[in-house]
């Protein structure tokens, strides 16, 4: 059993963590709003409990389930906190109208938070290519695909994306972020022609 520490109280937060639970994880999650952690934590069930936001993380893996904009100022807030802990990165540094990304060229959100957490700090991309929908159904199976540069974190997340029912794709070193980035722009691209986000990114490749 692990211990995952979620930052974020949003949808992503929410379904991410309800798998987490299903899948034997202790689960703690964190917000600005200590009430609405509170909430979720009780949602969530399984044990869960609601911390203290700016504190060092129960878990070893954090994920950072927050809107790009928000990242840079919560990791200021953390600062050494997230020394030593993986960081998983699930933003898409989108416009407001989800139309273009914010970030330049040859740069992306996780890199940017790479460079902004803490040294010893290790980011793997992950998540940002599956709507929150299919997340929040218990059931269904998707491939979460990641990146990161190192081996071992992205192995640990491997393992705990396993315990949620759904498949990690190792996609290669934290450069390869910025193509995963660009894969979400184009998913909500698909969805707004669908006119709705119940469907998946996936690789068709025997499990």
């Amino acid at each position: 059993m692990r211990t995952i520490s979620i930052i974020g109280l949003g949808t992503m937060a929410a379904a991410i963590g309800a798998r987490a639970v299903r899948g034997g994880n202790l689960v703690e999650v964190t917000g600005r709003d200590s009430a609405k952690a509170e909430d979720l934590a009780k949602k969530l069930g399984g044990g869960a409990t609601a911390g203290a936001f700016g504190a060092v993380p129960a878990g070893d893996i954090v994920i950072l389930a927050v809107p790009h904009a928000a990242a840079a100022p919560i990791l200021a807030q953390y600062g050494d906190a997230l020394a030593g802990k993986i960081i998983v990165d699930i933003s898409n540094p989108l416009t407001e109208d989800l139309s273009a990304k914010v970030t330049p060229g040859g740069v992306s959100a996780a890199q940017l938070i790479a460079q902004a957490a803490p040294a010893s700090a290790r980011v793997v991309k992950a998540f940002d290519v599956v709507f929150g929908e299919v997340l929040a159904d218990p059931d269904r199976p998707a491939d979460v695909l990641i990146a990161g540069d190192d081996a071992h974190a992205k192995a640990d997340v491997s393992a705990f994306i396993e315990t949620l029912g759904l498949r990690p794709l190792d996609t290669g070193d934290l450069t390869m972020a910025e193509w995963l980035e660009g894969a979400a722009l184009l998913i909500i691209g698909l969805a707004k022609q669908r006119g709705n986000a119940d469907f998946t990114l996936g690789v068709g490749v025997p499990r």
